[in-house]
């Protein structure tokens, strides 16, 4: 029964609460206590190997905590020492992402499923060499954590039709994805973004080794992670947090309803009843700037970004040039309660240069009042990432303001 109804405001500013932003920001630089606290909130932050500004992973924590050293996401990952343990591991979350280390229990299942791999080609590739798996689980035994290549070297692999790291597809990179999947390795450290594959035993703590959920008990776990950290959400948006079923979100849900962890909401305008976390607040207000990144918790889920900004928001990377509408790497504006633009952004390394490539406002907001916040955030993207200046090309219906006050001094 829904005895509670929310206008949209509310859900929205909900949802913004449950996703750590809204609080201050630090005063002093960020330490690795305010990542854990934005971990604890999120609970993934997804991977992805676009570098056309910065890697996808450590971005959800400048949206939320401004200017940070990001070798804090590194060591949280990578790192592991009596003082500062290591928190995040890589698995199959909403696709592949960093997750706590206390919630790698929850995806035995999952690893169970993925036995033979998550796709077909990786059974075939096991079906065609019975003895590689056990080898390259021997090799890493003996030497440590190793990419693929290192492995193809010390397996006597001799191979003229390399075609670069992210595109070779041989069947031992296709063979460590499976072990990695099936949870027999973990990622021991990335270089270059390359994954260094390890055993699992070495990575993380035994105690998490140790620690068996049934399924039941670990999806219901998932969903309710996903409801803490969506505040308020659809069965659907529940489901896509993690990637379940909707057979096993369901019945998680209506345990989760019983047991008093959620409640049925109505939200006015939206199409699907919701559910909201009994730990979730709801700011009167929500007085926030921040640039998103295509991969953020907060719009990853594309229909739930239209339902609760009535923002459509599409992914142009695989379109072609000339037929993309926004650009090619598109960051939404967040604006206190609503998404007010998007900027399509790129980091000009060489040249110190933050790039706008073009800039877009909603319709029904106000340029000069999305400028005037958007700049600022602009600014404190490119010190964050070591760059000199913001350029911004006159593309789109915002480029032309925002180029005009780009090249203001400030204080002008």
């Amino acid at each position: 029964m829904i005895r509670r109804e929310m206008t949209a405001a509310a859900a929205r500013r909900s949802a913004l609460w449950a996703q750590g932003f809204g609080d201050n920001k630090p005063a002093a630089a960020p330490t690795r206590r305010h990542v854990r606290s934005i971990l604890d909130r999120v609970r993934l932050f997804q991977i992805d190997s676009v570098s056309v500004l910065v890697r996808a992973h450590y971005v959800p924590l400048f949206s939320r905590l401004g200017e940070y050293d990001r070798g804090l996401v590194d060591s949280a990952a990578w790192s592991h020492t009596s003082r500062a343990p290591r928190i995040l591991t890589e698995y199959w979350a909403h696709e592949a992402a960093f997750i706590p280390i206390e919630d790698w229990p929850l995806m035995r299942w999952r690893m169970h499923r993925y036995r033979r791999g998550r796709y077909s080609g990786e059974a075939r590739a096991l079906d065609r060499n019975p003895a590689l798996a056990a080898d390259v689980l021997d090799v890493i035994g003996a030497v440590g954590a190793c990419s693929a290549g290192d492995l193809e070297k010390r397996l006597g692999v001799d191979r003229i039709d390399r075609k670069g790291s992210w595109w070779d597809r041989s069947d031992t990179k296709v063979v460590c994805e499976q072990l990695f999947a099936s949870g027999a390795l973990a990622v021991g450290k990335r270089v270059a973004f390359t994954r260094h594959y390890d055993l699992t035993e070495r990575v993380l703590p035994k105690s998490i080794l140790a620690e068996e959920v049934p399924a039941d008990d670990a999806i219901r776990g998932l969903v309710q992670r996903s409801a803490r950290a969506l505040g308020v959400a659809t069965e659907s948006d529940l489901r896509d947090y993690y990637r379940l079923s909707k057979a096993q979100t369901v019945p998680a849900i209506e345990d989760l309803v019983e047991d008093g962890v959620l409640e049925r909401v109505r939200v006015r305008g939206w199409d699907a009843p919701a559910f909201l976390h009994r730990d979730v607040r709801v700011p009167r207000q929500m007085d926030v700037a921040a640039l998103l990144c295509p991969f953020d918790p907060l719009v990853f889920c594309r229909p739930r970004t239209e339902r609760i900004f009535g923002f459509r928001y599409r992914l142009e990377i695989y379109t072609p040039a000339h037929k993309r509408v926004h650009g090619y790497y598109v960051f939404p504006f967040l604006l206190n309660g609503e998404l007010v633009a998007r900027v399509d952004l790129a980091a000009n390394r060489a040249s110190g240069v933050l790039e706008v490539r073009s800039a877009f406002v909603e319709f029904d907001q106000c340029p000069e009042r999305v400028v005037e916040a958007l700049l600022p955030e602009l600014q404190r993207m490119a010190t964050w990432l070591g760059l000199d200046e913001v350029r911004v090309n006159d593309q789109g219906d915002l480029g032309a303001l925002l180029a005009v006050e780009a090249t203001r001094p400030r204080g002008a």
